[in-house]
């Protein structure tokens, strides 16, 4: 038995469910109210017989690992490790070959470490007026913030920390293996002193690192040091207040990314929580994929100076690479997040729904910056902004800013074509448009529903397979769908149910939850009103798909200048017509 069995045979999918949704039992399964959209009549359900959740509303489904996932904004493996954690499984004893020794024991140590170090600095602000003043007068944060953001202070004592973990049985190598010990001159000492200590949590709300605020000025000090590179922190990926915000980003279906840990809690404090931080402004491919686990629609925070601006020049590509939106909001008067909420917090609720895309707000502030009807302001202009659409990895966009910029500098297209290949430069990356990895939009939700309410007719039903003759992998949103369309055209004759199949077994949990849709929806249809019901989703999936395509080629017809590349896309269009006139309903 593997890690993955040893987990479910020792965990109910409805136990790991219920600790995130509340679960009701309607006959064999349990209802709950989805977790992924706003509604008041229950569409989320989970069978314990199938061991298999599905939800009706966005048409999202699958077993506890994939659950989690999605709760959790964790990869599989991030799913694994929390499940083994709460199934009592130890995965060392899973990992095969002579590689690298597993290093599970020694996290959870770190993170044991950390935990009494939070709970420790807890003890000592409660005891510090000067932590106290700082926080609930010249911050204003509540009593309530204060606990649920678990805001400490490290006493300025040279060694207090350090001596407290080694008589809890740490070791000095676990203490400076969690970061937070240094060599001092007398020996090792705390990392922290005499600082505000801002406990920094992963997703799951556990302990990784500290940020930590000088109270009391100091020129030879920084205000704010972190924990340095361990085996539980990386600056590079950590998204602080994640734990938090999660459940409200998904709901929000949009996420605030702002500087200071300091602004994210008082936005929390103000109602707002859909804001996290990373650290400063270096916004990396990490923090974003991160986070278009939870949505796609990505919004930054920045101070509006230099540094503010070298970042969002910088995640631009990035972006477009990991396949989110990435927009701008603007503070007026140039405030940052925590003194705007201080003196009108409605103000900042408004202007985070009023986001400007990024490049569109790149291109007007080197506007204001730049004399874009000089000479070499247009080249100036040129240069940065061509530098940014350059990492762009969507054609009509880039195809789209070509255009924008040669209107608004006076130059042709070819010019700018020219210069984006000239050899100074890396060449220009025109390429086809790659499926973006975010939460899908409403039309591609409806799609997803579509194609699994007819695949588990034709699952279930092997007469109504011949509905799915018209279509082509290419032409379903999510790739479980594909993969079980490509394996039914390969196995007409399959008939569902426990297989030992090899090329059956990826699907055999996507197959489970068709299956559950299917009792729920049509297991007591007459087979007269099942090939009604295939034929109308048949068609309802094929309108869906041409409206999907036509809008594609329609936006690329506005931006494309080839001839040849507008025939081309206009016989598709006439194909996707011929097609939806063959298959209406």
């Amino acid at each position: 038995m593997d890690a993955v069995e040893e987990i479910k045979s020792r965990l109910n999918i409805e136990d790991v469910v219920s600790q995130y949704v509340e679960l009701k039992r309607a006959g064999r399964n349990f209802k709950g109210l989805s977790p992924f959209s706003s509604e008041r009549t229950p569409s989320f359900m989970v069978s314990p017989e199938k061991q298999i959740w599905h939800d009706f509303s966005s048409g999202k489904g699958g077993n506890m690992f994939s659950f989690v996932m999605e709760m959790e904004g964790l990869d599989f493996k991030g799913a694994l490790e929390l499940l083994a954690r709460k199934a009592g499984v130890d995965l060392e004893q899973y990992r095969t070959g002579g590689g690298q020794r597993s290093n599970t024991k020694e996290k959870e140590r770190l993170h044991e470490a950390l935990e009494l170090a939070a709970r420790f600095y807890q003890v000592q602000f409660s005891r510090s007026e000067l932590a106290l003043n700082y926080v609930f007068k010249k911050r204003q944060f509540a009593k309530q913030t204060v606990l649920d953001w678990r805001l400490g202070y490290s006493p300025n004592t040279g060694g207090a920390l350090v001596d407290f973990l080694r008589k809890k049985g740490f070791t000095d190598k676990e203490v400076k293996g969690a970061g937070l010990s240094a060599q001092r001159s007398r020996g090792t000492g705390d990392m922290f002193r005499g600082r505000l200590m801002i406990p920094l949590q992963d997703p799951q709300g556990r302990v990784i690192g500290f940020t930590a605020r000088l109270l009391q000025d100091d020129p030879e000090a920084p205000k704010y040091i972190n924990t340095p590179q361990t085996l539980l922190y990386d600056k590079s990926r950590h998204v602080y207040g994640l734990y938090l915000a999660k459940e409200m980003i998904r709901k929000s279906k949009y996420v605030v990314v702002a500087e200071g840990n300091l602004d994210v809690i008082m936005s929390h404090q103000a109602g707002v929580r859909q804001v996290v931080a990373t650290a400063g402004t270096a916004l990396t491919e990490q923090h974003l994929k991160a986070l278009s686990r939870f949505t796609g629609d990505i919004r930054l925070s920045f101070d509006a100076d230099k540094a503010g601006l070298n970042a969002t020049e910088r995640a631009i590509p990035i972006a477009s690479k990991v396949g989110v939106s990435l927009s701008i909001i603007t503070i007026p008067s140039g405030k940052d997040p925590d003194e705007l909420i201080k003196q009108n917090p409605a103000t900042w609720q408004q202007i985070i729904q009023q986001p400007k895309y990024a490049l569109d707000w790149l291109i007007e502030r080197y506007q204001t910056e730049l004399d874009i009807h000089s000479a070499q302001g247009k080249k100036q202009f040129s240069d940065i902004i061509l530098n940014t659409v350059r990492g762009l990895d969507d054609q009509v966009e880039q195809e789209h800013y070509i255009g924008r910029v040669a209107e608004l500098i006076g130059v042709s297209r070819e010019a700018l074509l020219n210069k984006l290949a000239n050899p100074d430069a890396p060449a220009p990356r025109l390429k086809t448009k790659r499926t973006p990895n975010v939460a899908p939009d409403k039309a591609a939700s409806e799609m997803i529903k579509t194609e699994n309410h007819l695949l588990s007719l034709a699952l279930l039903q092997p007469k109504l397979r011949r509905y799915l003759e018209p279509f082509k992998p290419g032409m379903l949103v999510e790739e479980q769908a594909r993969n079980l369309l490509t394996f039914l055209a390969e196995h007409p004759d399959f008939t569902a149910g426990p297989t030992a199949d090899d090329a059956w077994r990826p699907l055999a949990d996507y197959g489970k939850m068709l299956s559950l849709l299917f009792e729920e929806l049509y297991q007591d249809l007459e087979i007269t009103e099942l090939h009604y019901e295939a034929t109308r989703l048949q068609a309802q999936l094929i309108e869906r798909y041409v409206k999907m395509q036509k809008q594609r080629i329609s936006r690329e017809l506005d931006t494309t200048t080839d001839d040849s590349r507008s025939q081309k896309l206009l016989e598709t269009a006439a194909k996707l017509d011929n097609l939806l006139r063959t298959h209406k309903a």
